[in-house]
Parts: C-alpha cells; sequence; structure tokens
C-alpha cells in the first residue's frame, strides 16, 4: 500500500505545473540572467596592466630601460604606449591611458584622474624617482659600493607573507547564485502547501476521497511528505547541476556538500509550506498568498535582490540571519565556499533539520484527528 501510494504521489508532483514552472524553469531563466548580468564583472575588476603614455623629452635611457622590464612581464605592470606629447594629451583626453609619464632630465606625471590605476602611476613614479636618487648619490659619494646598493634595490624584499584567507571562490557576485538556489529550495512550500490541502475533505475533493479511503491517514501524510521530498530534490539537483556544469558557476571543490545543503533546504522548504497548509481556517487563495509573500520576503532579506543588505541586517540585527531559513540555505554555500572546516557548515545543517521537525510537527498537529459534520 505504501509504495503504491508513493508512486502515484511522484506522479501527481512531477506533473503539478507550478512545480515546472517555479522551481525548474524559473530558477534556470534567473541563473542565465544572473550570468549575463554578473559572469564578467568580477574578472573585469580584477588588476590589468595599466595603460600609460611615455613622452621621451630628453635622453633617459636608465628610465626606458625600467618601463620596457615592467612592461614586458607575463602579468605587466604597465601597458606602454611611447607618443609625442600632442598624441598622449588625446589620448588621456579620450580615457585611452591613465596617465602620461615624461621622462627627460626629470620624470614627471600628468593624470586626468584619482583613481586606482592614476595611484599607481603615481607610486611607481615616485619609488622609481627615490631610486634615482639614492643611485645618483653613491655614484657622487662612494662608486664602489653601486653595485651593491643596485642589488640591494633590485631585491624583492618585504617584511609581509602572503597567506591566502580562504582557497574558495571569492567572487562577491556568487551570493546571487547562492541564493538563487535558497529560492528555489525554500519555493518547495508550494508543493508543501498542497499536501494537506489534498488530506483534508474540507479543502478539495481529492481530500474527501482520502479521508473516505481504508488508508489510514498518517500513511497518507507520511506519502506526500515523501514524494514531496524526493520532488523537491530533483528539482534542485537539476538546478545545482545546471549553475555548475552549464553556467560553470564556482561552487569550490565540495560540490557533493552542496548538492547535500540544497536538498535538506528543499525538505525545510516543503515543511514550511506543509505547516502553512495545516492552518485550515483559511482558504486556499490566503495560503498561497501569504507563502509566496513570505518566502519573497526572506529572499529579499537573505540578499536575493540587494547584495549587501544580509551584512547590513547583520549589523543591525545579528540574530535575524541565524533564523531567515533562506539566510540559513545561502550561508551553507558561503560556509563550504569560504571555510576550510565544516563546523559552521554543520551548524547551518542543524538549524535547517530542526527547522523541518517544527515545521513537522507543527503541521501534524493542526492537521490531525479532523472532523467533518458535512462535506
Amino acid at each position: 500500500m505504501f509504495l503504491h501510494e508513493l508512486k502515484y504521489e511522484l506522479i501527481v508532483n512531477l506533473r503539478a505545473k507550478d512545480l515546472i514552472l517555479w522551481l525548474m524553469l524559473f530558477p534556470i531563466v534567473l541563473g542565465i540572467l544572473f550570468k549575463v548580468a554578473f559572469g564578467s564583472i568580477y574578472e573585469n575588476s580584477l588588476f590589468s596592466s595599466i595603460p600609460a603614455a611615455v613622452v621621451m623629452s630628453g635622453e633617459n635611457d636608465v628610465f626606458r630601460n625600467v618601463v620596457d622590464s615592467v612592461s614586458g612581464e607575463d602579468s605587466p605592470l604597465l601597458d606602454v604606449r611611447y607618443a609625442e606629447e600632442e598624441e598622449a594629451l588625446e589620448l588621456l583626453e579620450n580615457d585611452e591611458v591613465s596617465g602620461i609619464i615624461y621622462a627627460g632630465d626629470e620624470v614627471t606625471l600628468t593624470v586626468a584622474g584619482k583613481g586606482m590605476q592614476e595611484t599607481i602611476l603615481k607610486a611607481f613614479i615616485e619609488q622609481y624617482t627615490v631610486y634615482e636618487t639614492i643611485i645618483e648619490d653613491t655614484i657622487k659619494n662612494d662608486p664602489s659600493k653601486l653595485q651593491a646598493v643596485i642589488s640591494a634595490l633590485s631585491d624583492d624584499v618585504s617584511a609581509c607573507t602572503e597567506t591566502p584567507v580562504t582557497r574558495g571562490n571569492t567572487d562577491q557576485f556568487i551570493q546571487y547564485f547562492y541564493n538563487l538556489i535558497a529560492m528555489v529550495a525554500i519555493f518547495g512550500s508550494i508543493t508543501g502547501l498542497h499536501i494537506t490541502e489534498n488530506n483534508q475533505a474540507n479543502m478539495s475533493p481529492l481530500g474527501a476521497r482520502k479521508n473516505c479511503s481504508p488508508t489510514p491517514k498518517s500513511v497518507s501524510l507520511s506519502v506526500a511528505l515523501i514524494g514531496s521530498f524526493a520532488a523537491q530534490a530533483v528539482c534542485l539537483i537539476i538546478c545545482v547541476t545546471f549553475l555548475a556544469f552549464v553556467l560553470k558557476v564556482d561552487f569550490g571543490d565540495r560540490l557533493p556538500l552542496v548538492y547535500l545543503a540544497s536538498v535538506i533546504g528543499g525538505c525545510m522548504g516543503v515543511a514550511m509550506g506543509f505547516f502553512v497548509g495545516s492552518i485550515s481556517v483559511l482558504p486556499h487563495e490566503a495560503k498561497l498568498a501569504i507563502n509566496m509573500s513570505v518566502s519573497m520576503v526572506l529572499c529579499f532579506l537573505s540578499g536575493l535582490m540587494i547584495g549587501n543588505i544580509k551584512g547590513m541586517i547583520a549589523e543591525t540585527v545579528p540574530w535575524f540571519n541565524d533564523i531567515n531559513p533562506v539566510a540559513i540555505i545561502s550561508d551553507c554555500f558561503y560556509c563550504l565556499n569560504l571555510y576550510s572546516d565544516l563546523g559552521r557548515f554543520s551548524v547551518k545543517v542543524i538549524s535547517m533539520v530542526i527547522y523541518i521537525f517544527v515545521f513537522y510537527a507543527l503541521g501534524v498537529i493542526l492537521s490531525r484527528r479532523k472532523k467533518y459534520a458535512s462535506i
């Protein structure tokens, strides 16, 4: 009996139009839009060679050699264009270069803005000028130490050791894909909403037939929940697979745990819908409106529409992100991506499991032992 009921419950879920629309097609379309909108922003924001025009106003072979060395590396600091002054000014006016370097008896810099590239150019010229002064003083005062001074200036001396904070994906825009998966998971409440309605005689004709059947209500509810969990798991697996392998979203090297967190989050969404659907005093339209409104507000507060809103909430109401189901799901992916240990990830997963049991218990309490004077 149980397997027979489960078979048809799965068929009903997979044929549901709202399931296909909201949990399969909608996240795929939204994921493509996110990829188009944010896919190249992070790469473009990374450091690239600084375009600069060099005007040789005199003989300065030393500076030319230095410029050629920093612009001829595998990851060059400068993208140099030698030009006459009029051409260089035109390039600067058209924003084709970030600054003009005049190299003669003195090395000077002309820029048109105050951005990062202009600041780096200024620092480069200042460092060269300091080194040039040191070498000239050494030649005048003690030429025998010239080679030692040049060697010391050429060494890449640093008091700091670069240690990466994380080996995960540091792209700030990946949070939108995290929240997209969390949205799909919480939209599982749409399927959970139908569970109680299809098992209550006063809510649907199917519920009336089920209450007249010899199948125990506990079996019907269990089958409906398991079927909804399975259908939601399929939707989330499709969603994560599409993002990871089609859109090439980098979820790090723990993709199996991403699948696990997504499926558990989907079960939490179904349990939430089961609880909302158990409030039998409300009509179907009101339940659906409440469910969708709450889900969208939770998605908004987790950062699906405004990326930095979760940080703003953490500063003002730090406890809210710990109880927002959508934020908990997206935080699972953050923890997998940013932290080497699984401690924080385990806490988030446990929080989702607690939510599942709480929603399930409340749904059972509200829907059990229903009696109907007439249908």
